[in-house]
């Protein structure tokens, strides 16, 4: 058992997301799905025992960086996760996203703050500042959920996307464990053969697959 284990995250019950509407894989309707930021459908538990009771689902904000060049192409940071990160079954494999789980410290910095954070965007902003810096202008927009009950990750966790489309590719990690880090043409990532997490091939495929 680690102290890991013994982190309260949050989470939502996995009921009510299949009450607002199961999809398998990407949806770019997050819209539907507010009902699951609402305080009143959120609790904090222990991770050790969210990890294997798909009972719940365990909030996860999925930060994307996107830059689009003057021909309409997009460029992508991405990275390939070190073995220091947290989720060791997704250790070595490509991903886009930045993000991580919301727990009970970010409870109580949203219950400081002026700006009145809630829970979700109070850890959003912590995992942001934790594994990046962001160098440039940029716009945010929520473009979808994930969703993959296909794996044993997946059917624990609900990803909620964040596209974050910069002025100029300028990012780069705070975390030693964010190995290869750049920007990668978008398109081209999704030919290269590269493993990739199960979550960034989705994504990939939902926003800028052919």
């Amino acid at each position: 058992m680690s102290a890991k284990d013994d982190e309260m995250i949050l989470v939502v019950p996995t009921g009510l997301f299949r009450s607002l509407g199961y999809f398998q894989g990407f949806c770019g309707e997050p819209e539907r799905y507010t009902p699951l930021l609402d305080p009143a459908n959120l609790s904090f538990r222990r991770r050790g025992d969210m990890e294997s009771d798909p009972a719940f689902k365990q909030l996860i904000p999925y930060m994307l960086f996107t830059c689009t060049g003057a021909d309409g192409s997009v460029s992508v940071f991405g990275y390939v996760r070190g073995k220091g990160m947290g989720e060791a079954r997704l250790h070595s494999l490509m991903s886009v996203g930045v993000g991580g789980h919301i727990n009970d410290t970010d409870l109580a910095r949203a219950a400081h703050r002026e700006s009145g954070h809630d829970i979700y965007r109070e850890g959003l902003l912590r995992e942001l500042h934790e594994e990046v810096t962001v160098g440039a202008p940029f716009t945010e927009s929520c473009v979808g959920l994930i969703n993959d009950d296909r794996n044993e990750v997946g059917r624990v966790h609900l990803g909620i996307v964040h596209r974050f489309e910069l002025e100029s590719p300028c990012v780069s990690p705070n975390e030693p464990d964010l190995i290869e880090s750049g920007f990668y043409g978008a398109r081209e990532l999704l030919k290269s053969g590269r493993r990739f997490e199960t979550w960034t091939e989705i994504t990939l495929r939902a926003l800028f697959g052919e």
